[in-house]
């Protein structure tokens, strides 16, 4: 049997700043028992106090560095003086200190005598080359070294460099990477040891150059920030924003570090402008309170982001910039849009050619030197800065030979690789399976992760189609119904691809069903519009109707002769969490944020969604136990429209049960939850509709509405949300007219579910709710 030398069971981290804790945060999501350490500070009798003072900024980090704060239990705080000769236990030890490799070089010299000689040992320095640091240790321990470059926040950015050095083991690159992808969830660009690696070596010239461009053209840096966020398929931090969230101290340091560590023809130079902000002005972004923008509170309190003038370097109030360039195009799809951009005319034209242009030379210039691989280049920026599309993928978008005739019109030097791809006239770095080496030469493409997209390039594999929904045939006897409308609201399309689906398993001989998608969310929910005209024009037979669908739609979920799974990820709300409760199974992303959010409308969940949680509660109480806690947990779960933060935490409410499954990384979902079908599939039984969930009737509701009352009078409930909230009781004590003793079916709740969703939705109150979300956004509390 092969051995596995270099799997990772425990880990430390050395260094307990802002990134070492945070990294110690996302093992402790991944169930990774993590030694955390830190210096001992003279005169404080805490020698762990570093350590410790790391994880508590950790668990009051916002957004939350673990997705449950019980996680934080994995930790073990200590200092480097008392505790070295733990390092013994580790399998994977990471530091994360200070910037300066004298210091770095003096810890590898201490970790080396006490790290086990299987340990992987990894640096998460962003800028000094790997192999600077351990030139001067042994050759074993050079051969297990890596670099392990993650992005801040750790938790919730996807990219994970890893740098092996010219000695590092072919071994310990392939077990950590794998280690990185599954277990921590990340992407994995394997980056050359330069300095800079990838994302910011790229990333940072971007920046400059913008900088640059922007004085130019006299554009103001909120401008930019509209031309260069999600209009052009890039964050909404865009350019200038996100230099504040990075800090404009952070970029000055890495820009200058970058300028004397590259040659002169990539000009890392910043602007005058840029220097006195941080030189003079000790404008530093966010840390400061002032950037390129300062967020302060107008006379009522309420928060005014203003914009720097960089002629007088003072603050102004711009209110919201609506640039006439970005409104014009920015319903367009990304390919329409970028294309409308690069060729705009005007200032804003010129500023978007200058930049774009900058960036595909630089992209081109920094193939096979910064990693080997061009898309590793593209997947650098789109998971470490939330882009799109990469710089490779952008020219494809816009046709390469374009690219290069704008680029020598501007009388650049081509890079080899645009060379290359002048003379064979290709235009295209990816095509179907092949793309390019930083050469030139076609050489076979390799997705980093199934993707959906690609499988339905294939015509055979996409066994229906609506305009709202496909039904996609995953192989290995596997049917995937994949939603793909705004949000994944959930309308006609989608309820009628599952009925579909569930009808073709059956027909084709298919093992079972998979509802799932690559999209930015599961499903936001129902499709509110709809419902809300439908009300307005008291059409209540067919919303009878369109309910009772609905739930048969989602409990089929359950009880249809195959085994179906539930693929959830980012919002899973609403309609979105009532399917997912229902399958036999859930795969979901670590990232799920599930909820029943139906009160914030003022209605209730009626797919299913408050039968299943009473039956859920009421199943976990042991013998004997009374009924009412298990009612309150429920009512209190959907009366509060509670979201989970994460899937770990909506285990804990009770979203995920114990045997469903957690996936770090939502780019594996889809597959895994297709090897959940087939491990279903032999001997899979259909279940049937439970008759025996006890309910406790009136008292039930008297409870309830006792409490509502108290909430009410003490200022914590609306009234209507009271109104919300009988219904919701009604629902869960199983009717009225019932004692303490009987027993209901699932149907009958579903009946209950659904009188009380018409009911609230012929009320002014409830519609009122529907329109203010719809207009804005927010829960309307009337």
């Amino acid at each position: 049997m092969k051995t596995q030398p270099y799997r990772i069971q425990k880990a430390a981290v050395i260094g307990a700043g802002v990134m070492g804790a945070a990294i110690a945060a996302q093992l402790a999501n991944a169930g990774i028992p993590v030694l955390l350490l830190d210096i001992v500070l003279p005169d404080n009798p805490d020698r762990n106090f570093l350590a410790k003072q790391g994880i508590q900024r950790a668990l009051k980090a916002r957004p939350a560095a673990f997705m449950d704060p019980d996680r934080a239990s994995l930790i073990t705080p200590g200092n480097l003086e008392d505790d070295l000769k733990k390092l013994k236990d580790a399998d994977w030890i990471l530091e994360a200190i200070i910037e300066k490799l004298d210091a770095k070089r003096d810890l590898w010299a201490r970790v080396e005598g006490v790290a086990k000689k299987t340990a992987i040992l990894s640096s998460n320095s962003s800028g000094i080359p790997m192999h600077l640091q351990v030139g001067d240790r042994s050759e074993d321990f050079q051969r297990r070294f890596v670099g392990a470059h993650f992005f801040n926040p750790p938790r919730y950015l996807h990219l994970l460099e890893v740098i092996p050095t010219p000695k590092t083991d072919p071994a310990v690159l392939e077990a950590f990477s794998a280690f990185g992808e599954h277990v921590l969830g990340k992407g994995i660009v394997v980056a050359n040891d330069v300095p800079g690696f990838v994302a910011n070596r790229i990333g940072v010239y971007g920046i400059v150059r913008a900088m640059r461009h922007m004085e130019r053209t006299g554009l103001t840096p909120d401008e930019v920030d509209q031309l260069t966020g999600p209009v052009l398929g890039r964050a909404k931090s865009a350019t200038f924003r996100t230099a504040d969230l990075s800090g404009l101290d952070i970029i000055y340091h890495v820009a200058n570090d970058l300028g004397k560590a590259t040659p002169d023809d990539e000009d890392f130079t910043l602007t005058d402008t840029f220097r006195k902000l941080v030189e003079e002005k000790k404008f530093l972004g966010d840390k400061t309170g002032s950037g390129f923008y300062k967020k302060t509170k107008d006379e009522k309190g309420k928060t005014k982001i203003l914009s720097l003038n960089l002629q007088t370097l003072e603050y102004e109030d711009r209110g919201k910039v609506k640039v006439p360039l970005v409104e014009s195009v920015k319903n367009q799809p990304l390919a329409a849009r970028v294309k409308a951009l690069y060729t705009a005319e005007g200032k804003e034209g010129d500023f978007l050619r200058g930049v774009m242009n900058d960036g595909f030379w630089y992209a081109a210039k920094m193939a096979g030197h910064v990693s080997n691989r061009l898309q590793d280049i593209d997947n650098a920026l789109k998971w470490g800065f939330g882009w799109e599309q990469g710089p490779f993928e952008t020219m494809d978008t816009l046709g390469v030979q374009t690219v290069i005739q704008n680029l020598e019109a501007e009388g650049r030097t081509l890079p080899p690789l645009l060379q290359a791809m002048k003379a064979s006239g290709r235009e295209r770095f990816y095509e179907g399976d092949t793309t390019v080496t930083p050469t030139g030469e076609p050489t076979p493409y390799q997705a980093p992760y199934f993707i959906l997209t690609d499988l339905k390039k294939d015509a055979t594999k996409v066994v229906k189609k609506r305009p709202g929904a496909s039904i996609v045939d995953l192989g290995d006897g596997v049917l995937l119904v994949e939603w793909h409308a705004k949000m994944n609201a959930l309308g006609e399309d989608q309820l009628r691809a599952v009925q579909d689906a569930h009808r073709l398993v059956g027909e084709l001989g298919y093992a079972g069903l998979v509802v799932g998608n690559q999209g930015e969310n599961f499903s936001a929910g129902a499709n509110l519009p709809l419902i809300l005209s439908q009300a307005q024009a008291e059409e209540w037979d067919e919303l009878d109707d369109a309910i009772r669908q609905f739930q048969q739609v989602t409990t089929s979920m359950r009880f249809s002769p195959h085994p179906t799974v539930a693929a959830p990820f980012g919002l899973a709300l609403g309609g979105g969490c009532e399917f997912s409760i229902h399958a036999d199974h859930i795969v979901a992303s670590a990232e799920t944020y599930m909820g029943l959010v139906e009160v914030g409308v003022g209605l209730i969940p009626a797919g299913g969604g408050t039968k299943e949680m009473l039956l859920r509660f009421t199943d976990q109480l042991q013998p004997g136990q009374p009924l009412l806690p298990a009612v309150q947990r429920a009512f209190e779960l959907i009366g509060t429209a509670k979201v989970s933060t994460s899937a770990l935490e909506a285990r804990k409410l009770g979203f995920l049960r114990d045997h469903d499954t957690v996936v770090m990384n939502k780019n594996h979902v889809i597959e895994e939850a297709k090897r959940m079908v087939l491990a279903l599939a032999p001997g899979y039984v259909q279940p049937t509709p439970r008759q025996d969930i006890p309910v406790m009737g009136d008292a039930a509701i008297a409870a309830v509405k006792l409490a509502l009352y108290g909430m009410t009078e003490g200022g914590y409930a609306t009234p209507y949300d009271a109104e919300v909230g009988k219904q919701l009781a009604r629902v869960l004590s199983g009717g009225t007219g019932n004692n303490r003793n009987a027993k209901v079916s699932e149907g009958h709740l579903l009946d209950l579910e659904r009188e009380a969703f018409l009911t609230l939705l012929g009320k002014k109150g409830t519609q009122q709710r529907i329109e203010h979300m719809l207009k804005t956004g927010k829960p309307l509390r009337n």
